[in-house]
């Protein structure tokens, strides 16, 4: 449930701006997982602001999103004001309930207060449609960022593990999935870790994978033209660039039909700058039209990734970039949190559950 471990998992936007932060539910391996998330700044003193309205690779990983109209950098539609902050993620309700706390006006600041990711994990074809719709709904005229997360065998039987029962199941879920969208601007982060992870998979398996997630981005990109659509890029601690663009060639991330780019850093904590140079990396080898671009996970790499590798939930990090489509860089579309902070990756709590001590560590740095 978006707790993607440190191996290895962790743009640009046309007018997109949100970032879909809760949903509602916290199931291990299924239902609607997601939370709002607040970052100081990453690799540097944390500041906050207020917003209107998966394991990765060998060393932790993380799983950011900018719009069409806007070339790289952004224009003046982009920007975190447009991103979409629910309510109902798991810290803002713990926020809400816990008002006396001595940590809360710092959670509330610095996580809270800010747009995140909603993941959706629950594999039922027939729930997902209206839970992906609660959210597009809700977002008005903001930017929603989902993560798909529910292709079968996810996390490889790691913490996060479950998903769809079969790749037949999985083409029914995605395709329930894309009729959630609704119309408007929305970014979707498809299934972190499924190629950067893929090698635990036998190469039928593999092959049989990557033709699933080519025609998933299809078929969302069908559904709305206007989604943006990412494809796990891993991140810049786990395999090579070019390895890791040979893969996504495979699963469809080079063609415009299906994809709009990559993401990078899910769930990890490498620091912005590497990821920058990695995402570039990736995309150069990648190939496919110019306007590929990539997001980068920012929302717990504020110090950078811990020098042991240790990925789950790891002591001294810090909250990163606050989430924007204005990243004033070249090909990458958007800084994102997608993993939520303070959700653990399964060591201060199940995978996806919110630890309040967690979100007070990475709020403070």
């Amino acid at each position: 449930m978006g707790e993607t471990r440190a191996r290895g998992r962790g743009g640009r936007w046309r007018g997109l701006g949100g970032i879909a932060t809760a949903a509602a539910l916290v199931v291990a391996a299924t239902g609607v997982l997601a939370g709002a998330v607040t970052v100081a700044g990453d690799d540097g003193p944390g500041r906050t602001e207020a917003v209107e309205g998966p394991r990765s690779g060998p060393a932790p990983s993380g799983h950011a999103v900018s719009a069409r109209p806007a070339r790289p950098g952004g224009g003046a539609a982009a920007g975190a004001g447009r991103l979409y902050r629910d309510e109902g993620a798991q810290v803002v309700a713990w926020v809400r309930a816990h008002r006396d706390d001595p940590r809360s006006p710092l959670i509330a600041s610095r996580i809270a207060a800010r747009p995140a990711a909603v993941w959706f994990t629950d594999p039922r074809p027939w729930a997902v449609t209206a839970q992906v719709r609660a959210v597009t709904d809700r977002a008005g005229d903001r930017v929603p960022v989902l993560v798909a997360y529910a292709i079968p065998n996810r996390d490889c039987g790691g913490p996060s593990r479950g998903g769809a029962p079969r790749l037949a199941a999985y083409a029914r879920w995605i395709e329930r999935f894309a009729a959630g969208l609704g119309s408007g601007e929305v970014v979707v982060i498809l299934e972190p870790d499924a190629v950067a992870l893929a090698d635990c998979l036998s190469p039928g398996e593999r092959s049989r994978r990557f033709a699933a997630l080519a025609r998933a981005g299809a078929v969302l990109k069908r559904a709305n033209p206007a989604a943006r659509v990412y494809y796990d890029g891993g991140h810049s601690g786990w395999h090579r660039a070019e390895r890791q663009a040979a893969a996504l060639r495979r699963a469809g991330a080079a063609s415009p039909a299906s994809s709009d780019g990559v993401f990078t850093n899910v769930s990890n904590f490498h620091r912005t700058a590497a990821e920058v140079a990695y995402a570039r990396r990736v995309l150069t080898a990648l190939g496919g039209p110019r306007g590929l671009g990539a997001v980068i996970d920012t929302s717990r790499n504020g110090n950078g990734a811990p020098a042991d590798g240790r990925w789950c939930d790891p002591a001294g990090r810090r909250v990163g970039r606050p989430p924007t489509l204005r990243t004033g860089a070249a090909r990458i579309d958007a800084y994102l949190w997608v993993k939520l902070p303070g959700e653990s990756d399964g060591c201060r709590g199940r995978p996806g559950t919110f630890s309040p001590g967690y979100a007070y560590d990475l709020a403070r740095g």
